[in-house]
């Protein structure tokens, strides 16, 4: 539900949606880690000025991962 709730919130912002791809591993605690992956040129919308989209987006998974019970972070990886 969380890989495809960031799979979604990620392509809405991407001109490039067939390049996003979101991984996941295990953390430390039982966190689990996700990393979101995009083209390049688009790296810098799913960023923001001043980092602000990718703090939104983390902060939409953290509630959904609550809402599941679960403990997650995500990773925005070139």
């Amino acid at each position: 539900m969380l890989h495809e709730l960031l799979i979604t919130l990620s392509k809405g912002l991407v001109d490039d949606p067939s390049q996003v791809k979101v991984t996941h591993r295990d953390g430390e605690d039982g966190m689990i880690v996700y990393e979101l992956h995009v083209a390049e040129p688009d790296m810098g919308k799913v960023i923001g000025k001043q980092g602000r989209i990718a703090k939104a987006i983390r902060l939409v998974m953290k509630a959904a991962a609550a809402r599941a019970g679960e403990k997650i972070q995500v990773d925005i990886v070139e």
